[in-house]
């Protein structure tokens, strides 16, 4: 269920980017930028993944809360970092 949640933040931050992005620089540009992002997730969800797995016991403790969840969790912390000096100090 957290799961759930945390993706249609990822959705709803790229939506952001894209439309953003798009209407200061155009399609070409705003493509590029989703592209970005995409990779971004890609690629620190492949390395938290495993931190999580190291972190969080191998017996699940809870349906709602499980590795997954964590490595989703220690994603967005760098992800959002990553958003805010990208879009918001950026300088195009």
């Amino acid at each position: 269920m957290i799961e759930i949640v945390i993706f249609y933040f990822h959705i709803v931050a790229w939506i952001y980017a894209f439309t953003k992005v798009w209407q200061e620089k155009g399609t070409k540009t705003a493509l590029l930028s989703f592209a970005v992002l995409a990779f971004v997730f890609i690629v620190l969800w492949t390395l938290t993944s495993p931190l999580a797995r190291l972190i969080y016991p191998s017996k699940p403790i809870s349906p709602y809360f499980t590795a997954d969840t964590l490595s989703l969790i220690l994603l967005v912390i760098p992800e959002s970092i990553f958003y805010y000096f990208y879009f918001f100090k950026a300088k195009f």
